[in-house]
């Protein structure tokens, strides 16, 4: 490293966690490694100088894996590294939410932080590097960052919390939860769990906390050594005509709006307030630049919309009354509904207020997995969740194309939601796939992903371990007052303070996430929200289960049906057979049947129908089955010789049968017992070194008794009446046995 690197390193339970800053990416406005372990992460970030005109704060957050990074080169034709793979799309929105509400309100300088994973080890949590390095190259810089903030990872093995656990671990934890905050409080929480309670799941978040304040107590003591001076920033306040224009005409009519309780209604008054503010003011201000007018227009709109948002607060925090007129805990009303579609494999509609999802459950052949390239162990998976969100569900037209951030990550949720109750591929050896499809839009879609993508799986007859509903929880909190709101609806997500998902069975968790627009979320509230989301999950539940109240026990007649057998890992090539020649053999005599075959042998045969099925199945077994000494089997003769028949056992084994084994008396010709196409019991009496087969048909038939019997052919040696033979001469000189007789043609010869 360059000499003027400077190093800083903390023992994080047990391991090594080091910071290099000075000697890379030097041209950046910041920049740092981040070494955990063998896990390396650059982290470089970059702001504008001057502030942009968007009407967001343009904060972007980039995190890349290196497949070189995990001694890995690219799958496909080119060879390197495209998009941004799933995971990496994740964990750079996980980055970016515990980050964002740190900057101060209307600032908007362009920021874009780039971490790139250079050696990773999941057993040292890459993600949580790149959290680090992105913390602290903001609270080194001169941007006003209200940092710093870092992030653990905590499982769960034999009731034991562990800080940032390995993969071997996670095998055995049944918590996977991912924890983010200042060293105040938590303000961001990603979570997927085996149903755990939610208490469990509250003291887990508190211990993540603890080692939190620890990562940020050291990332001060670097800033305080290395830390620029920060910028001054005072937001540009809105322009007083613009404020008293809105005032004077308009306030009243948007407070009245705000209390009609009803979303159409303060909509379509909300719209016509700035439509006649934008009005007013192009025409009292005409002289001014277009330029002047417009920045005039924005701030009158967005002092509309300030008014609004303090009213739906001042509402709910001191009437109790919430935007459409709803209790603090009351749920939207509800619908559940199956079987939406008919050729699909099963298909269900979750309908709560104004928001509604329709998810369709797609069972596939074991091979159709997802296969991952990334540097993480994990290279597939066969449950999937997608989610689209097109525009027309929030009543707009826009963008329609491939999945942004959020569908992703919205997608991310529900699978990890539904994940934990998905049976084992032994257990059902599908890959299963569910798309939901959003309808319409007030809040909280991805919950009612789940809800209807459970009641798919059910629909479809896929055997989860238990139901699975998802709420949404909402907070507004003004100085010491909070309020817990259940079933928050899109402008109670907007005002709000917090959106905390919940999704879980009726014996726990399955799924959250958190995220906090205040710098942090108390423990008592965190509890609170807890308990009250854990309520309204049970009557969703009753609500689907009204629907459906258990998975089906057959899957549709149009899903593929399957079955499993195991064989020897030895007769695999077997059943292949030479450039794959048996098994498409086998695919083509029984209706195009699917097989897979793994390499322990496990054998996968799916079609729609279980005929080919069973055909299929049964010529696979023919092929590794396997003669044992001792054992009867029907057999059907295929080939005859002088010496024997040969009898074929089954499709592809077939053993020989010698003439001297046909029959318990003796036989003349082989043609005389058994005939071609004739099936017979045959016993294995022996198997040679070559594996040739030894039959008898004589082991299988009942000895005769004495006397019994005929011959077959010519006559045994010795089987004539005695009476019936010539008496013998006594006066005959006994013959010689031991001498050769003469040779006639001796004499010839000499």
């Amino acid at each position: 490293m360059l000499p003027e690197t400077k190093v800083y390193e903390m023992d994080l339970d047990g391991r090594t966690l080091k910071v290099e800053l000075g000697g890379v990416a030097r041209q950046a406005t910041s920049a740092a490694m981040i070494r955990y372990n063998d896990t390396a992460v650059l982290t470089a970030m970059q702001a504008s100088k001057e502030q942009s005109n968007l009407p967001f704060f343009p904060l972007m957050v980039n995190y890349t894996e290196k497949l070189y990074a995990a001694g890995k080169i690219p799958g496909g034709f080119f060879k390197r590294e495209g998009k941004p793979s799933e995971l990496e799309t994740l964990v750079s929105r996980m980055i970016d939410r515990p980050l964002r509400p740190l900057f101060p309100e209307g600032f908007r300088h362009e920021i874009q932080i780039i971490n790139t994973v250079m050696s990773g080890n999941y057993d040292y949590s890459p993600p949580m590097a790149a959290m680090l390095g992105s913390s602290l190259t903001l609270a080194l810089s001169h941007l006003p960052f209200e940092g710093p903030v870092a992030g653990v990872v905590v499982g769960r093995v034999d009731g034991e919390f562990i800080l940032n656990p390995t993969e071997d671990d996670f095998e055995h934890s049944d918590i996977d939860l991912t924890v983010a905050g200042t060293e105040e409080a938590i303000n961001m929480v990603e979570a997927a769990a085996k149903q755990v309670p939610e208490d469990d799941m509250a003291e887990a978040m508190m211990f993540a906390h603890e080692w939190i304040k620890k990562l940020c107590r050291f990332q001060k003591d670097i800033v305080a050594e290395l830390g620029k001076e920060k910028m001054d920033y005072t937001p540009e306040p809105l322009d007083e005509d613009a404020v008293n224009l809105v005032d004077d005409s308009f306030k009243e009519r948007l407070l009245k709006a705000v209390k009609t309780f009803d979303r159409e209604t303060r909509s379509d008054i909300v719209s016509a307030v700035k439509e006649k503010t934008e009005e007013t003011l192009e025409t009292a201000f005409e002289s001014l630049d277009e330029k002047e007018r417009q920045q005039k227009v924005r701030d009158a709109q967005r002092h509309i919309d300030g008014i609004v948002a303090d009213e739906v607060r001042r509402l709910i925090v001191e009437e109790g009354k919430r935007p459409d007129g709803r209790e603090l805990n009351e749920l939207r009303e509800l619908y559940s509904e199956i079987d939406v579609f008919e050729r699909t494999h099963g298909s269900a509609m979750f309908t709560r207020g104004q928001t509604q999802a329709v998810s369709i459950t797609t069972l596939g052949a074991l091979r159709e997995h997802q296969i991952i390239d990334g540097i993480a162990d994990t290279e597939n998976k066969r449950f999937m969740l997608h989610y689209n969100f097109p525009p027309y569900s929030v009543g707009e037209t826009g963008r329609y194309g491939p999945p942004k951030r959020r569908e992703i990550g919205h997608g991310a949720l529900g699978e990890k939601a539904l994940l934990q109750v998905i049976p084992d591929e032994e257990d059902f050896p599908y890959t299963i796939r569910i798309v939901s499809e959003i309808l319409e839009s007030n809040g909280s879609t991805s919950q009612a992903s789940i809800c209807a993508g459970c009641m798919s799986l059910m629909a479809a007859g896929v055997p989860i371990e238990a139901p699975v509903a998802g709420i949404a929880m909402g907070l507004v909190l003004e100085g010491d007052t909070h309020r817990v709101l259940t079933d928050i609806q899109g402008l109670e997500d907007h005002i709000g303070d917090m959106d905390f998902k919940v999704a879980g069975t009726k014996d726990g968790i399955t799924a959250l996430q958190m995220d906090i627009k205040v710098k942090g979320l108390s423990k008592d509230i965190l509890k609170k929200a807890l308990k009250q989301a854990h309520g309204a999950r049970m009557k969703v539940l009753d609500n689907m289960l009204d629907a459906i109240p258990e998975p089906r026990e057959e899957v549709s007649k149009y899903a593929p049906k399957v079955k499993i057998m195991v064989i020897d890992p030895e007769k695999i090539r077997d059943v292949i057979g030479p450039g794959g020649k048996m098994i498409n053999d086998i695919i083509d005599r029984n209706d195009d049947v699917s097989i897979d075959i793994e390499q322990d042998g496990r054998v996968t045969i799916m079609h729609t129908e279980m005929e080919p099925i069973n055909k299929a199945m049964k010529e696979i077994e023919d092929i590794v089955r396997v003669a044992k000494v001792g054992e009867v089997y029907r057999g059907k003769v295929v080939r005859i010789e002088k010496f024997g028949a040969f009898i074929e056992l089954w499709r592809g084994t077939d053993g020989l049968c010698h003439i001297s084994k046909l029959a318990h008396e003796r036989v003349g010709r082989v043609e005389d017992v058994v005939k071609l196409g004739d099936e017979v019991d045959v016993k294995v009496i022996g198997i040679d070194d070559r594996g040739r087969i030894d039959l008898s048909l004589k082991a299988t038939l009942p000895k005769p008794k004495p006397g019994e019997g005929q011959s077959s052919g010519k006559p045994e040696r010795g089987s004539q009446d005695k009476d019936k033979r010539p008496p013998r001469d006594k006066n005959r000189p006994p013959r010689n046995r031991g001498q050769r007789p003469p040779n006639k043609n001796n004499d010839k010869k000499q």
